[in-house]
């Protein structure tokens, strides 16, 4: 009887497929990837113009965490960057 009850809850867990989604859910899917891809685009963006000094941390490694969905580049945006007011007194 388990395994009826795992292959019943194995399929509802299903991932569907471009086709099979509901127009909304498509246009959901397509505005949460273009966020997405903006962010990580800006946060590259601003690392690579930033000069070591103004980072907290090592750059490579901003540069792989920025690649994580969402939390990369906010992350990023909001620990990973130095301000000037924290360069000039010192406290990262």
């Amino acid at each position: 009887m388990t395994s009826r009850n795992d292959s019943e809850s194995a399929r509802s867990v299903q991932r569907q497929r471009w086709h099979e989604m509901s127009p909304t859910r498509r246009s959901a899917v397509v505005v949460m990837t273009v966020v997405q891809l903006s962010l990580a685009t800006a946060a590259w963006a601003d690392l690579a113009r930033r000069p070591a000094a103004r980072i907290r941390g090592r750059k490579w490694i901003w540069g792989l965490v920025i690649g994580i969905n969402f939390v990369g580049p906010l992350s990023y945006f909001r620990w990973g960057r130095l301000g000037a007011k924290q360069i000039v007194e010192g406290n990262p």
